[in-house]
């Protein structure tokens, strides 16, 4: 492939003697390889994003006006319905327009912004989770005394807690970690937003501190909220025989977190980066059907929605 020759708009000089060019803006590559099949991957992913944005706002609007679904763990539900609202337009619009068009350019706040947002609602979806699974081992684990253990506060300050520790400790580290970045070379970013390893493979910056984030944020967002999850299916699984569906899409949530951010830190493969495809486009359009759409009571409120 011949390489890319960045235009002098996307640089600049800083020096003279040691002539040092900063990027000030990043190429998208997206699915360069299969730009044949652009309009095709427009039309898919379209569909699965109007079903993501249409099945999690259904599931808030029955959980915020029928009171048959005002229970903590359709609480928890509404709330993850919400972050997948404000999470899939943070990437899928502009990879679905990238797919159509060949200027890729995002200016370097842009992409700032981008990854923000992203660690931002991926962190609280994770704690959101680890809250769900803890309602769920309550509700199925400890009846008797459920409703003092998870009453009206429990359920708020949990919810919360992961919102603003999903926007505050883990997402703002990450971005400032980039900010400090120095990007003098190449500006092609191997995958369809901007993330965080790809924008470390164009750095010249010492990449150890980047792993180093990138192994901490895994354990702190993603280890440890999984574990919690785990342990209390685990007991849940030991007293229904049986794993319930919304663990497989934890499961896929966690495995795909997992794999792209700490299996992957020894080096960089742009092809298994872009197996967040699973995690920002199918995994949310999953969640509202796993979770609560072929749930007999939510079944009930839609029947009593359209009446």
């Amino acid at each position: 492939m011949e390489k890319l020759t960045l235009p002098p708009e996307l640089l600049t000089s800083v020096g003279l003697g040691n002539t040092t060019m900063t990027v000030t803006e990043f190429i998208i590559l997206g699915f360069r390889d299969l730009k044949e099949l652009g309009p095709l991957l427009f039309l898919v992913f379209g569909i699965v994003y109007l079903a993501t944005i249409s099945g999690n706002l259904l599931l808030v609007v029955l959980v915020s006006t029928q009171w048959g679904l005002q229970t903590p763990m359709y609480f928890f539900l509404a709330n993850l319905s919400c972050l997948e609202v404000c999470y899939t337009p943070n990437i899928v619009p502009r990879m679905l327009v990238d797919l159509l068009r060949k200027n890729r350019v995002i200016s370097m706040a842009c992409c700032v912004m981008q990854l923000y947002f992203f660690g931002a609602l991926g962190s609280t979806e994770c704690y959101l989770l680890a809250a769900m699974s803890y309602d769920r081992y309550l509700a199925v684990c400890r009846p008797l005394h459920y409703s003092t253990l998870m009453h009206g506060a429990i359920c708020v300050g949990l919810v919360i807690g992961s919102w603003v520790s999903g926007f505050t400790v883990t997402a703002a580290f990450q971005a400032a970690v980039v900010t400090s970045l120095n990007f003098c070379g190449g500006n092609e970013i191997d995958h369809f937003f901007c993330d965080l390893k790809p924008l470390q493979k164009l750095s010249c910056s010492d990449p150890h501190l980047v792993n180093l984030v990138c192994m901490s944020l895994t354990v702190l967002v993603t280890l440890a909220p999984f574990g919690l999850t785990l342990a209390c299916y685990w007991k849940i699984l030991s007293m229904v025989l049986h794993i319930p569906s919304m663990t497989v899409v934890v499961t896929l949530f966690y495995g795909t977190l997992i794999l792209v951010y700490a299996v992957l830190l020894a080096g960089q493969v742009p092809v298994l980066n872009k197996i967040f495809l699973l995690y920002t486009i199918v995994t949310p359009m999953c969640k509202p059907f796993n979770y609560s759409l072929k749930n007999k009571d939510v079944r009930e409120a839609l029947r009593k929605l359209r009446i």
